[in-house]
């Protein structure tokens, strides 16, 4: 895939350097001569844009109307929400990511189909659900929020041994996806039996995540750490 960042801080500088190791072709637009400067001496296989990501003439140097993806990490929301209309509107490329600093900005960058990250949203949501045991916890989402992937850690004494997959009132929009046990990976089918202690990895609709929990998950097995 070719990627386009926005913004050559830590943020991107991180990004960057995972996609490259992956075998992506990757630009950088970066406004900070320095930071230009400082990507161009430690990457030898990316391309960096000296310019402001609000400029469109910037991004046209970029190439956008190649790109698979458009990714903005600055730290700055109006300049990453500025960039990500610019992507849209005038080079429409498929999929429009943008790091979010106030998590009251999410709900504005869904509305206009950016996917919006927020740092401090991952960490609160990662902290309630460290809390209890058998809850759903978010992995991606899919389809600007329509469908989800999940995983539910099943308690180590839970009464579920032996509980086939097929005996599970899973809702038919929701699916199994893989089962983490142990070291040992387990492709989900009818007569697969849940046991206490599985991480079980589904899809599901955000309307259906709690009965989806509530069929992996029965209300006795629930306690608090």
């Amino acid at each position: 895939m070719y990627i386009v960042l926005a913004g050559g801080g830590k943020v991107g500088r991180f990004i960057a350097t995972e996609l490259l190791e992956d075998g992506h072709a990757v630009t950088i637009v970066e406004r900070v001569e320095k930071r230009c400067e400082r990507l161009l001496r430690d990457y030898d296989n990316l391309l960096v844009i000296h310019g402001d990501v609000c400029d469109v003439r910037y991004l046209e140097q970029a190439r956008l109307e190649r790109a698979d993806v458009f990714v903005a990490t600055t730290g700055d929301d109006d300049d990453n929400f500025v960039a990500c209309q610019l992507v849209r509107t005038t080079f429409e490329v498929p999929r429009v990511i943008s790091r979010v600093s106030t998590p009251r900005n999410e709900e504005i960058f869904a509305k206009l189909n950016i996917e919006a990250v927020s740092t401090t949203t991952l960490i609160s949501r990662l902290i309630r659900e460290e809390v209890t045991v058998g809850e759903l916890i978010h992995l991606y989402t899919l389809r600007r929020g329509k469908a989800n992937l999940v995983e539910i850690d099943i308690p180590p004494d839970a009464p579920v041994d032996g509980r086939a997959v097929s005996g599970l009132n899973i809702p038919l929009e929701s699916v199994l996806v893989c089962i983490f046990r142990g070291e040992e990976t387990v492709i989900p089918r009818g007569d697969t039996l849940i046991r206490p202690g599985d991480q079980v990895i589904a899809l599901t609709t955000p309307a259906l995540e709690e009965q989806l929990r509530a069929a992996l998950v029965p209300r006795r097995a629930e306690r608090r750490r």
